[in-house]
C-alpha cells in the first residue's frame, strides 16, 4: 500500500485556512475558541466548521490545536469543546496536556503536539501505545534520531519543514512566565528570546553589546524532504499561525511543487494525501516570505552557526551590494529587480538591522523615503516585495481544481449529464426535453463542449468532455449551463457525504512510562494529568513551572542552541582553533533581566538560569 505524504499548513483564521487549501495544502491546523498555544489566533466554532467543510471537499484534513497546559477548573470546558469539535467534523486534535487522555472523549484522533517534548524514541512509543495516532517531533532531532524513532514505532511522524524556530525545546521555555507571568505553555509567549542582550563573562567584562543573542534563524529543510520521508516522516508542517496570507500561500505553493516533484518520481511508493491540483499566478520563493535567514538547524547534525544576532526581524531576499550613494539615491547591484514600494533591509555600522522604503526605483537607482548613510559594499536585502505581495494577495493567485470527466448523452425522455471526479465519485443529472435536430442537421458538439468546460468558480475542471448522441440534437445553451451547474453542485454534496473521517476511541492503558520521576519540564498542571502518569507507573511528579516558580533561582530554558558554539569557543567543535576559554559563568543582561548560562557538553545542550541561581560549572 502506498504511503500518503502530507503538507500541513497553518491557519490563523478561516480565510487563511481556505487560502492554504487553495495553494495545495493536504491539511491545515487552526486554533479553536480556547486552549491554543497562540492566544492571538483563536477562532469560533462556526468558522472552524466552515473550514472543515471546505477542506473535506478536497479530501484535505483539519486539525485543531488544543496544546496549552490546562488547569483543573478548565478541564470540563475543554472536554465540552472537544465534543463540539468532533460534532462539526474536525479530523484530529493536537494536544500537549495528558489530562485530555483521561477525559470522556468522542472517537476523535489525537496528535501529540511538539509542546509535549517529543525527542525520545521510548517516550514516543509510549504515546503511541497509549492511543496517540501521530506525534509532532521536536525540531532539534537529526535524521538518524528520526529514523530510530520510526523503527521503534509505527505511529505517524510529523516534522516542521519551514518557519520560525523556538530557541528552547518546545514546551520547556519559561522565560516569559518568569519575567511577566505570561506563560508560553498557556499561549502567551512574550518572546524574550528576541530581545537584545549584553554578554558578560565571569570577570565582569562585556564581550558583546546589544545583540539578539538568543534569536536564531528560521527553519528550512525543504531540500531534505526525500531524506526525511525515507527516515519516516509522513507530514511536513509549516510554522506560522500568526503569519499573513502571503506567507501562507508562498510557503504552501513552494512546498507543494517540491513535494509533487518527489511524488512523481516515486509514484510506486508514495502518493499525495488529498485531491485536486493547484495552479499559481506567482513564482513562489521562500526568501520572499518573512524570514531571518534560513538554517537546517540540527537535521544534519551541528555544522554551522544559526544565530540571527543583528535583528529578530525579517531580513528577506538578498539583492546585492550598495555600489554607491549618488545624490538622493542609491546605486545597488541588481537594482533593476526593485520596485516602487519595496522595503529594504541592511546592517548598519552599529551592527543593527536598519531599513528604508523605496519611493521610486529607476534604471538601477533607488530613491528612498529617507536617505540614510550607508557604507559602500553593504549587503542590501528586500524584506517587503511590493509587486510580489500585490500579486499573491489576489484571491485568484492560487486556485485549486479537482479533475473531472463529463459525459453528455441522451436517454428516453431527453438528456443526461454525468460527472466523474478523480476519486471516482459520480454525479448524474437528467433533463426532460424534446429531442429536436439542429438546423440543417449540423453538429453543435463543439459549442456544447465549450460551455460544459466553463467551470468558473467551482472547485472543478472538466478535463475530458464526451458527447454521445445518436443524432445531431439541439439543446439550448441555457439548459447546458443549468445541467453543468447542477451536476457540479451535486458532486460537491456527494464528495462531502463520501468523505471518510478516521476515528479512534481512546481506551485507558496502564503500560509503564519510561520514567518514574517527572520534573517540572513535563508541565503537569492539573490532577487529571497527574492521574494519567500515576496509572502508568510514575511515582514522583513535580508541579508545572507556572505553579511553583521560585523567583530569581529557576532554570527557564533548555536548548540545543549554544552561544559558545556561535562564538567559536566550543571545546568540542573548536578545540583546535579557539584562542582560549571563556571565563564562566557567562551572563546575558537586558535592562533588569539577567540570566546565567550553563553548558552541558555531554548532551550538547545549554541551559538558561535566572540571576540568583546556583550551579556548578562543568569542566570542558
Amino acid at each position: 500500500m502506498k504511503k500518503k505524504i502530507e503538507i500541513l499548513a497553518p491557519a490563523k483564521d478561516l480565510i487563511h485556512g481556505m487560502a492554504a487549501i487553495n495553494a495545495g495544502a493536504d491539511a491545515v491546523y487552526i486554533g479553536a475558541p480556547q486552549f491554543g498555544a497562540r492566544s492571538n489566533a483563536h477562532n469560533s466554532i462556526e468558522d472552524v466548521a466552515e473550514l472543515v467543510k471546505y477542506a473535506h471537499l478536497f479530501n484535505a484534513q483539519v486539525f485543531v490545536v488544543i496544546n496549552t497546559i490546562l488547569y483543573d477548573d478548565e478541564l470540563e470546558t475543554c472536554r465540552k469543546l472537544i465534543w463540539e469539535l468532533y460534532d462539526i467534523g474536525v479530523d484530529a486534535l493536537i494536544i500537549q496536556d495528558m489530562a485530555i487522555m483521561e477525559m470522556d472523549l468522542p472517537p476523535i484522533v489525537l496528535h501529540a503536539s511538539t509542546q509535549a517534548n517529543n525527542r525520545d524514541a521510548d517516550k514516543i512509543k509510549f504515546l503511541a501505545d497509549a492511543g496517540i495516532k501521530r506525534v509532532v517531533l521536536a525540531r532539534e532531532l537529526n535524521l538518524h534520531q528520526i529514523r530510530e524513532i520510526h523503527e521503534a514505532t509505527d505511529v505517524e511522524l510529523e516534522f516542521f519543514v519551514t518557519g520560525a524556530l523556538c530557541v528552547s525545546f518546545s514546551g520547556n521555555c519559561y522565560m516569559s512566565v518568569a519575567n511577566g507571568e505570561r506563560s508560553a505553555n498557556r499561549g502567551s509567549c512574550a518572546q524574550n528570546c528576541r530581545l537584545p542582550y549584553n554578554l558578560i563573562d565571569g570577570n565582569g567584562d562585556t564581550l558583546i553589546k546589544n545583540s539578539h543573542l538568543l534569536s536564531i534563524k528560521d527553519f528550512d529543510v525543504s531540500d531534505q524532504i526525500p531524506n526525511l520521508i525515507e527516515a519516516g516522516i509522513c507530514s511536513f508542517k509549516i510554522e506560522g499561525r500568526l503569519k499573513d496570507i502571503v506567507y501562507v500561500k508562498n510557503n504552501v505553493s513552494y512546498l507543494r511543487q517540491k513535494l509533487d516533484a518527489f511524488l512523481e518520481q516515486n509514484s510506486d511508493r508514495y502518493i499525495k494525501a488529498s485531491s485536486g491540483k493547484s495552479t499559481y499566478t506567482f513564482e513562489s520563493s521562500l526568501d520572499k516570505s518573512f524570514n531571518r535567514g534560513y538554517t537546517d538547524y540540527f537535521v544534519n547534525e551541528r555544522h554551522q552557526a544559526i544565530g540571527s544576532w543583528e535583528s529578530p526581524k525579517s531580513k528577506g531576499q538578498y539583492i546585492g551590494k550598495l555600489i554607491k550613494t549618488v545624490g538622493n539615491s542609491y546605486q545597488i547591484e541588481n537594482g533593476e529587480l526593485l520596485n516602487n514600494g519595496d522595503g529594504l533591509c541592511f546592517i548598519n555600522e552599529n551592527n543593527e538591522a536598519d531599513g528604508i522604503y523605496v519611493n521610486r526605483a529607476e534604471n538601477g537607482f533607488v530613491y528612498p523615503n529617507v536617505l540614510k548613510e550607508i557604507k559602500d559594499g553593504t549587503f542590501i536585502y528586500r524584506n517587503n516585495d511590493a509587486a510580489f505581495i500585490k500579486i499573491v494577495e489576489r484571491e485568484d493567485s492560487a486556485v485549486r481544481k479537482i479533475s473531472t470527466t463529463l459525459l453528455l448523452s441522451e436517454n428516453e425522455n431527453g438528456f443526461e449529464l454525468k460527472a466523474t471526479d478523480e476519486d471516482g465519485n459520480v454525479s448524474v443529472v437528467t433533463l426532460v426535453h424534446p429531442k429536436e435536430q439542429t438546423k440543417n442537421n449540423e453538429s453543435i458538439e463543439e459549442n456544447f463542449k465549450i460551455n460544459l468546460a466553463k467551470t468558473g468558480f467551482t472547485p472543478y475542471n472538466a478535463d475530458e468532455i464526451t458527447i454521445e448522441f445518436s443524432q445531431n440534437w439541439f439543446l439550448p445553451i441555457s439548459k447546458i449551463n443549468e445541467m453543468r451547474r447542477t451536476v457540479y453542485e451535486q458532486l460537491s454534496e456527494i464528495r462531502l457525504a463520501n468523505y471518510v473521517r478516521e476515528e479512534h476511541q481512546m481506551v485507558k492503558t496502564s503500560h509503564p512510562y519510561p520514567e518514574s520521576k517527572l520534573d517540572f519540564m513535563y508541565n503537569v498542571a492539573n490532577k487529571t494529568a497527574r492521574k494519567f502518569y500515576e496509572r502508568h507507573g510514575v511515582t514522583e511528579i513535580e508541579q508545572a513551572f507556572e505553579l511553583q516558580w521560585d523567583p530569581g533561582k529557576s532554570r527557564v530554558m533548555t536548548t540545543k542552541y549554544c552561544i559558545k558554539y556561535e562564538l567559536e569557543k566550543c571545546p568540542k567543535y573548536h578545540k583546535d582553533t579557539m584562542d582560549g576559554k571563556l571565563k564562566e559563568p557567562l551572563v546575558l543582561k537586558q535592562g533588569e533581566l539577567e540570566y546565567k548560562l550553563k553548558f552541558n557538553c555531554k548532551p550538547c545542550e545549554m541551559e538558561i538560569w535566572e540571576k540568583d541561581a546556583e550551579f556548578e560549572i562543568e569542566e570542558d
